[in-house]
């Protein structure tokens, strides 16, 4: 049985999916009740878990053989996948299979430095362990800009000039299940990410190319980015870390391109711009 947190999520959500279809044993681990009754009433295994109380904890990991840890991110990430990690120590759960960030073991960012000390307890607790960090996602396009891109043929960030190797979040799934399901991953971090890596200009024109119309990267001041994020309803303390992400990486830093998900998955990674294709009706 293959516990997966963080269900409803963006990577949960894909990860269940990519298992599912392919036949293995799988238990959805949601925040939401009704996310839990919908699937239990669908006919598959589910459970209600919140990482902020360990008693949830114990009846999740019941005959689990691996785990993929996520958590939400927040002041309270680091404390809550600690939480799982204890439990999963306690009920000797073989494999741990956590979604770590890009560069994590650097704590460049205050993103990789809420997800280091989690990396140091699983190396530290005994159990089987990988890490996945992946870069960043193309699904943030989707999530973060496709209104604006809609409506104004725009998007906007904090001004970048570096490339990035933005990765599909079903090739991040298609990682994670592989590493899941097989064995010789113990004590690995994966760095995961596309084929390609592209400035956020070089993005908008492959936008362009595919929507058939004009679309405009828009870098934004720190300032004015900040701004922008609260206005969309972005917690003051997410939108601080996106900034100094943002910096950490605005010349470069997040341009490597590594072959991860085809040694791992067989597949060629998904281009930016056959995302933008599968996405289309999102941007129009």
């Amino acid at each position: 049985m293959i516990l997966v947190t963080g269900a409803s999520g963006t990577v949960g959500s894909a990860l269940l999916e990519t298992l599912c279809a392919a036949g293995h044993p799988v238990r959805a681990a949601y925040h939401a009740q009704r996310d839990v009754d919908r699937e239990i009433t669908a006919g598959r295994d589910a459970v209600r878990i919140d990482l902020g109380e360990p008693a949830t904890l114990p009846p999740a990991l019941n005959d689990v053989e691996a785990v993929f840890l996520v958590g939400a991110m927040g002041r309270d990430q680091t404390r809550q996948e600690l939480n799982l990690i204890e439990a999963a120590t306690v009920a000797g759960v073989p494999r741990v299979v956590k979604l770590s960030v890009w560069r994590a073991d650097e704590e460049l960012t205050p993103i990789a430095r809420l997800h280091r000390p989690s990396e140091l307890a699983l190396q530290a607790s005994g159990l089987g362990y990988t890490f996945l960090r992946p870069n960043f996602y193309m699904q943030n396009f989707t999530r973060q800009f496709a209104a604006s891109i809609r409506t104004a043929g725009r998007f906007a960030q904090p001004r970048a000039d570096a490339p990035i190797s933005f990765v599909d979040v079903r090739d991040i799934a298609r990682v994670a299940a592989r590493v899941l399901t097989t064995d010789g991953h113990e004590g690995r971090a994966y760095a995961v990410t596309g084929p390609e890596a592209l400035t956020y200009d070089a993005a908008a024109e492959v936008l362009s190319r595919v929507l058939d119309r004009q679309v405009r990267f828009v870098g934004l001041s720190d300032a004015d980015a900040r701004a922008a994020m609260l206005e969309r309803g972005l917690p003051a303390y997410y939108a601080d870390a996106l900034i100094e992400v943002s910096r950490a990486y605005r010349d470069g830093g997040a341009e490597t391109v590594t072959a991860t998900v085809r040694d791992l998955t067989g597949r060629q990674p998904t281009t930016f711009e056959q995302f933008v294709r599968d996405h289309r009706a999102a941007f129009t």
